[in-house]
């Protein structure tokens, strides 16, 4: 494993859906001196090309999604409150009282709703709809919160980094350990010519990889991703999706995408003869960017690779060091055996 200081950097960058530039510049700053070519496309989807010693059988493209969920401003109230809409799939249930940082200049705000102490009876039961939260930076009045923020600012969780033995704790590891993963790929020697690909909107319909896919027009793909680890106290009766600590996840289908069959259990041979933990995952809900990646053109031969992680899609996310180590591990020797055999 390399330097965990760039992951930390990477999950505390603010980069919501379409405003991801913060990200993409770290990632840039990175990659420079490592890739054969670079380019940004109009999306702001990283496109990347990796001279390996010798030219592979079939093109293939390991991708990532730079982009985290959050929210939006979209009005602020006459006493200088910011009212905002969610950008991606984020659960009501987990969002008042939480910290955020408003804007590029990261304006600190906590996510308000009515007091407990003024909730009716019947109230106390209740989710608390978007509209009636809003988010509070301390301003006067409307103009005084003007002078630190505008419409249309992004807005993230404001959340801790922290390591604890082989446990990181953290915002925005979906799918910033995606684009860790790629980037420590392409700092180094490659067997085989490869496309990574750094993509924008994942969250919000898989539309960075829908441009990237057109563009690289790839025989084959991997995404690197983070997916949902059921493995808590109040699901241990139920389907666990995937485990912490159970390697790196393998999936057969889901809402957007049937994997390729035989990629699927090349995967697990792969991992089997060099000693990757490895797990299938146990669900066919959610997707990523496979779903757009699989259908562009005339078809591209698709799998997913995932880091299982707790608590998805809220302000501090739970993933094991020896399950990232896996992914990486698995990637790396996947992506060479295909590229070794050919895709067709």
């Amino acid at each position: 494993m390399t330097d965990l200081k760039l992951l930390e950097k990477l999950c505390r960058a603010s980069g919501i859906s379409g405003d991801e530039s913060s990200v993409r510049n770290i990632i840039l700053s990175e990659i420079k001196d490592y890739a054969t070519n670079v380019k940004t496309d109009a999306l702001g989807n990283l496109i990347v090309f990796k001279a390996g010693k010798e030219k592979p059988k079939s093109k293939l493209m390991i991708s990532a999604h730079m982009d985290e969920v959050g929210f939006i401003v979209n009005h602020i109230t006459d006493s200088g409150f910011l009212k905002f809409s969610t950008v991606g799939g984020i659960d009501k249930k987990v969002i008042p009282g939480k910290s955020v940082t408003v804007g590029k200049n990261k304006i600190p705000g906590v996510i308000g709703v009515k007091p407990i102490h003024l909730l009716k009876p019947d109230e106390k039961q209740d989710v608390i709809p978007i509209d009636d939260m809003y988010i509070d930076i301390g301003a006067k009045n409307k103009k005084d919160a003007e002078k630190h923020v505008n419409l249309s600012d992004s807005v993230c969780f404001d959340s801790i980094f922290d390591i604890d033995g082989k446990i990181i704790k953290a915002k925005a590891l979906d799918d910033r350990v995606g684009c860790f993963i790629l980037i420590n790929l392409i700092k180094n020697d490659l067997p085989f010519d490869t496309y990574f690909t750094f993509v924008v909107q994942e969250e919000i319909g898989l539309r960075g990889a829908t441009t990237a896919a057109f563009s690289v027009d790839p025989d084959c793909a991997l995404v690197i991703e983070a997916t949902t680890a059921g493995d808590t106290s109040c699901n241990e009766s139920k389907n666990p999706v995937c485990k912490v600590n159970g390697g790196a996840v393998i999936s057969f289908m889901d809402g957007h995408t049937v994997y390729d069959k035989e990629y699927y259990h090349l995967a697990f041979n792969v991992a089997a003869e060099n000693n990757i933990k490895v797990q299938a995952k146990e669900a066919t809900t959610g997707g990523n960017d496979a779903g757009a990646i699989h259908v562009s053109r005339g078809g591209v031969r698709t799998l997913a690779i995932s880091l299982p992680c707790r608590y998805l899609h809220s302000a501090t996310g739970l993933i094991s060091l020896n399950d990232l180590d896996a992914v990486q591990n698995l990637t790396a020797k996947l992506a060479a055996t295909i590229l070794a055999t050919g895709s067709k």
